[in-house]
Parts: C-alpha cells; sequence; structure tokens
C-alpha cells in the first residue's frame, strides 16, 4: 500500500522512524529492483537478439573451406620466410578486407613486420666419458642449435656437470647450482619440474611446490636455457623422456633439425648460451652408463632440495655450421571497432598462430607439413569469428582485435614480438582469447581450460558453457605445461588476462574413452608430421560450439564494466596490477 509521509510520522507510536524509513526503502528498493530486473532483461533479449546472427554465421563448412585452403599443398606448410607465408599473410589480408574489418595497424595496414633471422644448423657433437669417445648422431640421438647470429660455432673439451632440472626459485627455496661455476662448461638437465612427493600422501606431489602436478615457468625448455645463458654455460643439454615432455621425440627432431628462428636482437643473441640442445633418453643413458653413474638415481636424487651438481667427468665437443639469412616475417591483424566512444579505446585480442612447419626438399614423395589441425584450424577459426562478429548489427563495446601471429612453431615468437611491440596499449588490452588445434572429433560436454584457476575470464566461460550444456573442466595434465606453449602465454607474460581453452573429454554419443584415444593417436601419429592433413572423417561440429562459445565470452567481456582479472597466487597477477596502476596515474 501507498503511505503517506506526514500520516506515517503520525502513527511513530505504532511504527518508529527508523522502522518507517527502512519500510520506504526496502519499498523504493524493491521497485528500484523491479525496474533494474526489467532493465536487465531487456538488455539481456536485445544482446541476444544481436548476437544470434553471429552465432549462426558460425558454421562447420566454412571452418573445412579455410582450413582446405591454409593447408593444401600450395600454401606449402606455411613456414615464416617463404612462399608459403607470402600465400598465408595473402589470404588472411584478403578475407579480412572481405569482410569489411579494418586495418588493424595503425599505419592503415592489416600486418605488423616481424624482424627476425633464420639460422639453419648443421652440427657435429661428440661426448667423451669414461676415456671412451660417444659420437652422437645427428638428428636421431640429438639436435643442437646455436641463436646466436653468426656463422660457425665451435665448443672443445667443456667440462660435463649434471645440474638436476636446472632450475633456480628462491621463492621455493631451490637452487640446483648451489653457487657452482658453470662458465663455459656443458650443463646437463632433466626435463620439466622437480617432481616433490607429498610428504604426507604417498604417490602425490606436493601442491606447494612448483604448482604440484601442473608445471611452472620453471619446467619449460625456454627457461632453462634462459638460466644457462645468465649462468654463463657454453652450452645447455636437455634430456627428452617422452612421458614428462607430453610428446615424443620426433617432434623436437623435426622441430630442430631444420630451419629454425629467432627475433632479431641488437647484440646479435650473443647473450644467448652458445649452444642449446636436446638428447635422447637412450642417450643420455649410454652417456651416464660409461661414467659408472645410473641414470635413475640420478634422477631421484635430483629431486631433492639438497641436491647437489654433479661432476660427469666427462668433455662435450660441438660444431655448428650456421647458414643464416635475415627473415622480415608478419603477424596479420584486423581490428573490428568498438561502439562505445570511451571504450572502443580498450581491446579483446583473439589470436590463433598461421605458421607451421614449411616443408622438406630432401624427402622423397610427399614434403609438405600441412599443418591441417595444427594451426589451419585455429586460423581459419580466427576468420569465422571476425565474420561472426561483424554480423552484429550494434558492434560490441570494446575493440575486437584479430591477430593471426607467425613463428609459433619457432618458440611463440610472433606473440612475443607484439607482446613487446604492442599496436594497442597493453594497459587497455584487457582480455586474450587463443585458439589452438581445434577438435575434429565431434561435440563434447565439457571443455578443457588450460591453466584451470587462473582468471576470472574462466569463470565468464563457465556461463557460457552452461548455455550449451556444457562444464568446464581443468586439463587432465597440466604436468605437461601446455599453458606455456601457446600464444596466449606471452601475452600472459605481460600481465594481459588470458584464456586458453578447448573442447573436453567427453565426447557426445561416444565411449568414455574416445577423446582419449583420439588424441593419443593424433599426438603419436600426425603431431607436427606430415600426416597433419585434411581428413573426411573430421566432425568439425564441436569446433563451431567451441567457437560459438569464445564468440560469447568475447562479447560478454567487450561489453561489461567489470574487468578479467588474475585470481590470487597466479604469477602473473602482480605485473597486471602494476600496469593498472602505473596507467591509472599518467591519466
Amino acid at each position: 500500500m501507498e503511505l503517506d509521509i506526514p500520516d506515517a510520522i503520525h502513527m511513530r507510536k505504532h511504527i518508529p522512524l527508523l522502522g518507517l524509513l527502512g519500510l520506504l526503502t526496502a519499498s523504493c528498493s524493491e521497485n528500484a529492483r523491479q525496474v533494474a530486473d526489467t532493465d536487465a532483461a531487456l538488455v539481456a533479449e536485445a544482446d541476444s537478439a544481436n548476437v544470434q546472427p553471429a552465432l549462426q554465421s558460425i558454421n562447420a563448412a566454412d571452418l573445412l573451406s579455410h582450413t582446405t585452403v591454409l593447408a593444401s599443398d600450395a600454401f606449402e606448410g606455411r613456414a615464416p620466410g617463404t612462399a608459403g607465408e607470402d600465400s598465408t599473410v595473402n589470404y588472411l589480408v584478403r578475407q579480412f578486407r572481405q569482410l569489411g574489418l579494418q586495418p588493424g595497424n595503425p599505419d592503415s595496414t592489416y600486418v605488423q613486420k616481424v624482424p627476425m633471422f633464420g639460422y639453419t644448423p648443421q652440427p657435429e657433437a661428440s661426448i667423451t666419458a669414461g676415456g671412451k669417445q660417444i659420437k652422437l648422431d645427428f638428428p636421431k640421438d640429438y639436435v643442437a642449435v646455436s641463436r646466436r647470429f653468426v656463422p660457425e660455432i665451435d665448443i672443445n673439451d667443456s667440462e660435463m656437470v649434471f645440474v638436476g632440472y636446472g632450475v633456480v626459485a628462491p621463492e621455493y627455496g631451490w637452487d640446483d647450482y648451489k653457487g657452482l661455476d658453470v662458465k663455459g662448461k656443458t650443463i646437463v638437465m632433466l626435463v620439466n619440474d622437480p617432481p616433490i612427493p607429498d610428504p604426507n600422501t604417498p604417490g602425490q606431489l606436493d601442491s606447494t611446490m612448483f604448482g604440484g602436478k601442473a608445471m611452472t615457468y620453471y619446467g619449460r625448455w625456454t627457461y632453462k636455457y634462459e638460466i644457462a645463458a645468465e649462468k654463463g654455460a657454453a652450452a645447455a643439454i636437455i634430456i627428452h623422456e617422452t612421458g614428462p615432455a607430453g610428446y615424443p621425440y620426433e617432434v623436437i627432431s623435426g622441430s630442430h633439425s631444420r630451419e629454425g628462428f629467432d627475433i632479431s636482437s641488437a647484440n646479435k643473441n650473443m647473450d644467448r648460451a652458445a649452444v642449446e640442445a636436446w638428447i635422447t633418453t637412450d642417450k643420455a643413458k649410454e652417456v651416464f652408463s660409461a661414467l659408472g653413474k645410473d641414470f635413475e638415481q640420478l634422477k631421484q636424487a635430483a629431486r631433492q632440495q639438497d641436491f647437489e651438481p654433479v661432476p660427469l667427468n666427462a668433455t662435450a665437443d660441438f660444431s655448428i655450421q650456421n647458414k643464416l639469412r635475415e627473415v622480415q616475417s608478419q603477424n596479420v591483424i584486423a581490428k573490428l571497432e568498438g561502439s562505445d566512444p570511451e571504450l572502443k579505446k580498450e581491446y579483446v585480442v583473439y589470436t590463433a598462430h598461421w605458421d607451421h612447419l614449411g616443408k622438406d626438399p630432401s624427402l622423397a614423395g610427399d614434403q609438405v607439413y600441412n599443418g591441417a589441425l595444427d594451426n589451419a584450424t585455429g586460423t581459419a577459426a580466427l576468420l569465422e569469428l571476425a565474420e561472426a562478429f561483424s554480423k552484429m548489427e550494434t558492434k560490441p563495446k570494446r575493440s575486437i582485435l584479430f591477430l593471426a601471429v607467425t613463428a609459433e612453431e619457432k618458440g611463440l615468437l610472433g606473440s612475443k614480438y607484439y607482446a613487446n611491440n604492442p599496436l594497442y596499449p597493453l594497459e587497455k588490452t584487457v582480455a586474450n582469447i587463443n585458439m589452438d588445434v581445434l577438435n575434429a572429433y565431434g561435440p563434447t560436454e565439457d571443455v578443457v581450460v588450460i591453466g584451470y584457476g587462473n582468471s576470472t575470464l574462466e569463470d565468464v566461460l563457465a556461463e557460457a558453457a552452461a548455455t550449451q550444456n556444457r562444464r568446464i573442466v581443468p586439463e587432465a595434465t597440466p604436468e605437461k605445461g601446455s599453458f606455456y606453449r601457446s600464444d596466449h602465454f606471452e601475452f600472459a607474460k605481460q600481465g594481459v588476462p588470458a584464456l586458453y581453452a578447448k573442447s573436453g573429454v567427453i565426447a557426445r554419443g561416444k565411449p568414455a574413452d574416445f577423446v582419449q584415444k583420439w588424441s593419443e593417436n593424433y599426438t603419436a601419429n600426425d603431431y607436427h608430421k606430415l600426416s597433419d592433413e585434411v581428413r573426411e572423417d573430421w566432425n568439425l561440429e564441436g569446433a563451431v560450439e567451441d567457437l560459438q562459445l569464445f564468440l560469447l565470452v568475447g562479447n560478454k567481456v567487450a561489453n561489461t564494466e567489470k574487468l578479467p582479472e588474475w585470481k590470487p597466487g597466479t604469477e602473473f597477477k602482480a605485473k597486471r596490477e602494476a600496469m593498472l596502476s602505473s596507467s591509472a596515474g599518467t591519466e
């Protein structure tokens, strides 16, 4: 009922004044809530009507069509610095232009130049252990590269030292070097983080050390080479083990036995270790055996905090002839400008890498590494999302960037270059959503978040997934470090909240182990191999659902007031907060 205030005051012996005001406030609040609910419902309805054409435009036929073109032999495996790059970049620019998207580079072009150099190594190596010379067969037993921009590298009689996992992590009280001077020496390291047993739960890893089961950046090969250079080592050798690494040795040999790339630097990368190498487990065991040492015992010792480096009484010799060339590669970027006059100065970035491994003319028969799943599908997805957003009658408030990056296969170089040379301020970049290897096995009941628990973007993802009757789940093997192995990581390193999600592990209407077997087969038989080609038995309907999901997440982030954040305890949170604080102080 309506209540007249003067009458109410006269009734104060029955209704205390504070109670009356509470009544009035409650009445007004209820009215306001009803109005707000109505407004929210109208906004949601309008947004739904706006988004539906975009969602419906994403389809398997278009996705397959783009993928087929990008993965065709005519594109020669899309290696940076080749005719395959030219074909790929031209195709992407043409597609973005036809969609009516603006050039993403403020210089009015669709490309960002990425200065790199290419190096093709011709290495020779041997190890003298226990008075016996052990010849290493390249690339069967080992691979070795030098990222220094010099034509020749020679290392002779370099003392070898086993440094466990090669980790220096003060926050965990961990130092595998223990102050040992390794300048000029060859260090040998194990792959991944130290797996520290949980003292209270047999068979489990200590979640307070190195992320427990999940890999930290200390487990990445990039970190191990970085710390080796910092310590002044002449050469750094990582022992490859398929189980912990998550991929077979052939992935290593395939990537490092042909031309590699790095970003050009003023000092020609002379601050890097002269040699960065991998060796097979079998060959490492042979070396240790010749020295009277047991590989498994060394591994066990390396898991202890009091581990001391082990001089190996062995020497290494490396000779690398480097065929060098300067390469001007390109990121491709398009922009959909936001509709809000102020918020359009903020950006949601979708990324996918366009590159793959190119071709190998030395092979008989098929020479092209087509990279159909990895990552023609992700690049095609970028085009599909660009088209979908262009279908919206009312564009998102914030601007959307579609960034196809180069040289992911060479060490995330394109995304690294962008993150260090952004075309738009990183403090105004509110989120990155990355796509790498889409689902070709059909719809799933779940969505896997790589790096689960890192940012509030996955909360938005969970809400959107619920509309598809799906749920989000953590990755099953965080110890493989997948979060550090795709382009979103370079954004995360700079503090930008990043999301990397994939189709789940429970396929609709299929046996429980269907996805697991499919994935294991792809990793063993097709990943980074000539056989990664478009297949007639692909089912891209799951990929379509994933892209619709990524559109919903990006659209929500582009329209809502609250920005994505890193969750407490994540290694990127402090950098983001410092970035935003510094930005606020200059405005």
